[in-house]
């Protein structure tokens, strides 16, 4: 027998070499065996006759061997395998490609059963490619279909994991409180783990996946409420009075009424002794810096000091900018990043401990052990969820339960939202500056790159900038476009006489500084750039963006790219290149051509991928689901944030050996996190 936690390789089957090929697909132990649930299912329960199988359908065919399977070899040494099948009904033939084993498998007037996809030969007879087969069984069952690779094909993950179920057969024991078990009719795990495998019939596999997106959602809710209750505080530093009608007519611009209701929002919570905490939510370009910045003057003006935390200096700096454009000279506002010298560094620390300095803006330099506040009173992070759990902990334990603005530029859908920042409350900018241009959007393949570079060059005589973006900063082994080769290239042949720039992340910090100053002050027509751009720079000039090798970004980080342009008053156009035939790339291209809204897109990318790879599952802290789907499951995602709110605070009375158990799974979930 075994338990969860032994090591694959004492599995029936398994063994050390096959271990590491398990090993190479995060596959350690039993439970990891158990927990890799099949991708798809293939219902052999229901037979279809020769005769009634109907063309492009998948279906499982009960039928005789009528030949005897003959090999054929073609061009470049490989062979086919062909024969035909007969079930009283038709007759039909079967082609196997570059599987000779088959010819030994199939016996001649045995009955198998076959199951495929049924296709059309040259002659419009039914014909089956490759089709999946197995010994007539007495009763035949739902097959699961599990990721494949070619050292570890489904089959083979299937005989592991039912070496798995069998090995464990009454090991499996239950984590889920009883009272909740019976309160919610859930299937028992071990129940569960069996019928997700190999399920009894359409219904118990239907309650097992109930079962296992239930426990998904709990122990995810859990893990979020824990980390969240760790850090609880009080009693916040509110203000006395309001200082934002002051800001705005200081203010070159007039703030759209989404931002001035985000502004409004926001300091009525920072007026209260409770700590703020919201998540501030705009698409590119929305203005939520000036938000902030609100904010910022009003904590100042109340005594308060208010630190900005970024993810990059890039996009620490452009904050700085931005914040001495609107107050000037008035208000001393420090920034602290990485490249500062030691000395400056030691002059900055010491004015926000003395009190001297009411802002400072910087990246995670800001949360060093070192940097300490006289008074701070507003903590911000930018695009959060690039930053750890504990980075974003440290900066609010600068100061005495500091109020807490977080901001993002990726558009979270609104069940994502409540899952992660389900403590917060929410501000929305949904309208745009006035005078922004719609950005239009094309996706066309590689052989237009001769009339994308004459559309560049009429942009840069206009005098208009532009932006080429590459996923890659050097040349690899693979056919991605090196953004330092391209940069070459191009200097060298269509653009000699416009002066181009280059920018990636292998750059020190001030040379891209450099870079993108000379590109900001329009010294740069043309530059050529990794995703560093994704955030930070802001040049309401630059008009178009070409996206190389689009099908390797996600569907949120071509937004955020595109996000780059489109900042002026002037129309401005994103071209994705690519010549990707598949759905899934066809599918972001398709709605990036048809929308700019980044909510919309960010719903799309969530559908497309998991939570965990929408932001970054190692940044960020949240584990990949496996079952559960977010943009479907909402009423149990419901379900389990009640429960876990419940059995964090108290409500729900469980033993300690219960707490215990549901605990174990939690940390279990989450160290997925730190093993990816």
């Amino acid at each position: 027998m075994a338990d969860r936690s032994t090591r694959v390789q004492f599995l029936k089957g398994v063994g050390e070499a096959r271990a590491k090929t398990l090993a190479k697909q995060g596959i350690f132990s039993v439970d990891d065996v158990l927990r890799n649930y099949p991708r798809a299912y293939e219902d052999w329960n229901n037979i279809t006759s020769i005769k009634d199988a109907c063309i492009s359908e998948n279906v499982c065919l009960k039928a005789v061997v009528a030949e005897n399977p003959q090999v054929v070899r073609i061009n470049g040494g490989k062979i086919l395998v062909k024969t035909a099948i007969a079930d009283g009904t038709d007759y039909m033939h079967i082609v196997f490609f570059n599987n000779k084993y088959v010819k030994d498998q199939l016996k001649e007037d045995e009955e198998y059963l076959f199951f495929g996809k049924i296709t059309e030969d040259k002659y419009h007879a039914k014909t089956m490619l490759s089709p999946r087969f197995e010994k007539s069984p007495d009763r035949q069952r739902i097959r699961p279909i599990y990721k494949a690779t070619a050292s570890l094909p489904s089959k083979t993950t299937e005989r592991i994991t039912e070496a798995a179920i069998k090995q464990t057969e009454g090991q499996l024991q239950e984590f889920i409180p009883s009272y909740i078990v019976q309160r919610y009719k859930l299937m028992s795990f071990g129940d569960a783990m069996r019928n997700v495998h190999f399920p009894e019939s359409e219904t118990a596999l239907n309650l097992a996946k109930r079962r296992l997106i239930f426990e998904e959602l709990l122990l995810l809710q859990m893990g979020l409420l824990g980390e969240k209750s760790s850090g609880i505080c009080r009693i916040a530093p509110s203000l006395k009075d309001d200082y934002t009608q002051e800001f705005y007519k200081a203010l070159p611009f007039e703030p759209t009424n989404a931002q001035k209701r985000a502004i409004a929002e926001a300091t009525e919570d920072m007026k209260k002794t409770k700590p703020m905490n919201r998540l501030l939510q705009g698409d590119v370009g929305s203005g939520k810096t000036a938000v902030a910045a609100a904010l910022m003057y009003n904590s100042m003006r109340n005594g308060y000091q208010s630190a900005l935390m970024a993810p990059t200096e890039v996009l620490a700096n452009q904050h700085f900018k931005t914040l001495r454009n609107f107050f000037g000279d008035d208000v001393k506002i420090e920034l602290l990043t990485g490249s500062v010298t030691a000395a400056n560094k030691r002059q900055i620390r010491a004015r926000l401990e003395n009190g001297e300095s009411f802002m400072v803006v910087g990246t995670h330099a800001i949360i060093q052990n070192d940097v300490n506040f006289k008074n701070l009173g507003l903590v911000i992070t930018d695009e959060q969820h690039r930053f750890g759990v504990n980075q974003r902990a440290d900066l609010s334990a600068k100061g005495e339960n500091p109020h807490t603005l977080v901001m993002s530029a990726t558009p979270i859908p609104r069940t994502l939202a409540m899952m992660i920042y389900g403590d917060l409350d929410i501000s929305i900018l949904d309208e745009l500056p006035k005078g922004r241009q719609p950005i239009k959007t094309f996706c066309v393949p590689t052989s237009y790159h001769e009339r994308i570079y004459k559309f560049l060059r009429k942009n840069i005589t206009q005098g208009h900038q532009c932006y080429i973006v590459c996923p890659l900063v050097e040349e690899s082994e693979s056919d991605l476009v090196p953004a330092t080769e391209y940069y070459d290239y191009l200097k060298s042949t269509y653009f000699t006489d416009c002066t181009l720039g280059l920018l990636h992340g292998q750059m020190k910090p001030k040379q891209k500084d450099e870079v993108m100053r000379r590109f900001y002050e329009g010294e740069i027509d043309l530059l050529i750039s990794t995703v560093v751009i994704e955030v930070g720079i802001d040049v309401p000039n630059a008009t178009v963006m070409v996206i190389e090798n689009a099908e390797r970004f996600g569907l949120s980080q071509l937004h955020q790219l595109r996000g780059r342009i489109g900042r002026g008053s002037v129309e401005s156009t994103c071209v994705l290149l690519s010549d990707a035939q598949n759905d899934e790339a066809k599918e972001r291209f398709d709605i990036m051509c048809k929308t700019t809204d980044g909510f919309e897109i960010a719903k799309k990318d969530l559908e497309l991928r998991g939570p965990g790879d929408f932001f970054g599952s190692r940044q960020h802290g949240l584990p990949d689901m496996r079952v559960a789907n977010l943009m479907t499951d909402t009423r149990i995602l419901y379900e389990a944030q009640k429960t876990a709110k419940e059995i964090v605070d108290g409500t729900v009375k469980i033993s300690e050996e219960e707490r215990k158990n549901l605990q174990n799974e939690v940390n279990k979930l989450f160290q997925r996190v730190s093993r990816n």
